[in-house]
């Protein structure tokens, strides 16, 4: 089996250069930031390769975001080529919003994780929302009230984010499916209509604290079909386990969280 998995991981990350054949649209130039906002003192492009740079823990005091400005997204297919440098983490945005009350480039919404701890990389979470729903290997569903089902679960995919690897977020409805190199690591299904969104603000994290840098070389887009709503009440909760909402010991990276320089 080890020589197929190796074959099918090999091809989805180089399928990325077949993306535009089948309908997928390319949301950087490669040469510079058109169509995006960001701190400029923060992100860049060299070499064809977007790059965010948190130099020190005291250099930004939020989490910052690469907002797309092409549009908004509802239901879609991202593909993105992504690593992350440093003890720290990083995410994709979708169906977001700005919080500029908050600071500039500061968002809120669902975020596919890009995290060294195993548990969190690819987990389905809401920045500065209702926090983590399903860790790497958990497929979950939340139920109108809010409250968090463990539908399924299997062995979580281990990869090393400081490499390049592909994250595929595959959004339908009210159904959100997380992937790294073609493997599934978590399933959102959403039914609390109160606080979920069906639409909203794609972007990159660049996460504050523990120094690091982002990079991106590769995203793609496809815009699918609007898809029906998967009501609740094609559910039985018998075979579900109603769960805390996980946390998380790990907030940045593996290790410790380096302190702020006083000025």
């Amino acid at each position: 089996m080890r020589p197929l998995f190796l074959l099918l991981s090999s091809f989805v990350v180089l399928h990325s250069s077949f993306a535009a054949e089948e309908g997928f649209t390319s949301l950087f130039n490669g040469r510079d930031l058109t169509g995006w906002d960001g701190d400029p003192k923060l992100w860049k492009v060299e070499n064809g390769i977007v790059i965010g740079t948190n130099p020190a823990p005291e250099a930004m005091a939020n989490n910052s975001f690469l907002i797309w400005r092409g549009g908004t997204v509802k239901d879609f297919e991202l593909r993105a080529t992504v690593r992350v440098i440093g003890d720290n983490n990083s995410g994709i945005q979708y169906r977001s919003r700005e919080l500029k009350d908050v600071a500039p480039w500061v968002i809120t919404g669902y975020q596919c994780d890009i995290h060294p701890a195993i548990e969190h990389t690819g987990m389905t979470y809401e920045e500065r929302g209702r926090g983590i729903f399903g860790l790497n290997g958990k497929n979950v569903m939340l139920d109108p009230d809010g409250a968090l089902w463990q539908l399924s679960e299997h062995e979580p995919v281990k990869v090393d984010v400081s490499q390049w690897n592909m994250y595929i977020i595959i959004a339908k409805g009210n159904r959100l499916h997380h992937f790294i190199n073609g493997q599934p690591t978590s399933e959102l299904i959403d039914h609390d209509a109160t606080k979920r969104a069906l639409e909203g603000l794609l972007a990159i994290q660049l996460h504050r604290g523990n120094p690091n840098r982002v990079e991106i070389k590769d995203l793609h887009l496809k815009v699918l079909p609007q898809a029906n709503l998967v009501p609740f009440e094609a559910f039985k909760l018998a075979p579900a386990i109603k769960i805390e909402k996980p946390r998380t010991s790990r907030p940045q990276g593996t290790g410790p969280v380096v302190p702020a320089r006083k000025p």
